[in-house]
């Protein structure tokens, strides 16, 4: 697709929806760059004058649907808004941290999704970029909550693809994996505490290789906002991107393998 009219990021204040808003003013797009608090895109605006773009900030909150309204001449919508908890064994997460997540990272998206298909539509077409997890192709222990509102994304991004493809409406899936952003720094700082002990050793393990394995394959939020408009604006390409080297391998490797061959050596890798 053109770089013309006008897109609409959520969760820019930082991470990835920062980086990826600044990406689509400079590629040529009229991003508007929603948040919850505005004061935290202070400088955004300027920051994407300074290479020739065009961005405003505005509040959005996708709890609220009383904040969500889209824009005449909407050509890309990226639903980035997410939220993470702390990660704990299935048996001790409070259902009350399902429901915050939950309340985010699927209502929130379907909500702010329900009100821009019509705009998309409007607009004569365009693209419904949604970001989810490279984690939903992999067993992860304790990541439970977070990979169950991902997955429903990555379901939702099915349908929609078959809903709004006749529409002109292209659907795209970016599947992040280490990303340097707060959340990731977050996630790599908080150490893994079951109170169970029998999930001791793979909390030890799952500890241990945040800090020698994952650590060591961080890429930079700006490259990963270069390779997802890159695949917002490739009109023939396919639904599901990885944006960093680990996402992109997983990824392959999850299309070249039976489910059950791929789920089995990732189990192994846990020593499961």
């Amino acid at each position: 697709m053109d770089a013309t009219g006008v897109a609409v990021v959520t969760g820019a204040s930082r991470g990835i929806g920062r980086a990826v808003a600044l990406e689509l003013a400079a590629r040529g797009f009229d991003v508007v760059a929603t948040m919850r608090e505005t004061t935290a895109g202070a400088g955004l605006a300027e920051e994407a004058a300074a290479t020739g773009g065009t961005l405003r900030v505005e509040p959005l909150d996708v709890t609220r649907p009383e904040t969500i309204t889209m824009p005449s001449g909407l050509r890309v919508l990226v639903n980035n808004a997410g939220l993470e908890r702390d990660n704990l064994p299935l048996e001790e997460t409070p259902l009350e941290w399902w429901r915050d997540i939950f309340e985010v990272n699927v209502f929130g998206l379907v909500e702010v999704t329900r009100r821009a298909i019509p705009a998309l539509r409007g607009s004569g077409g365009g693209v419904v970029c949604n970001v989810s997890s490279s984690s939903i192709l992999a067993p992860v222990p304790f990541y439970a909550t977070y990979r169950a509102s991902k997955a429903a994304v990555s379901a939702i991004s099915e349908s929609l693809r078959a809903e709004l493809g006749p529409q002109g409406i292209r659907v795209v899936e970016i599947m992040p994996g280490p990303i340097d952003t707060d959340m990731l720094r977050h996630s790599q700082a908080s150490r893994i505490t079951p109170g169970t002990e029998v999930y001791q050793p793979l909390a030890e393990h799952m500890n241990a290789n945040k800090t020698n394995s994952v650590a060591s394959l961080v890429y930079p939020v700006a490259d990963a906002a270069g390779l997802i408009v890159d695949a917002i604006v490739a009109d023939d390409g396919p639904m599901r991107y990885g944006c960093d080297p680990l996402s992109t391998g997983m990824l392959e490797a999850w299309r070249s393998s039976s489910d059950e061959e791929f789920m089995t050596g990732m189990l192994k890798s846990l020593g499961g």
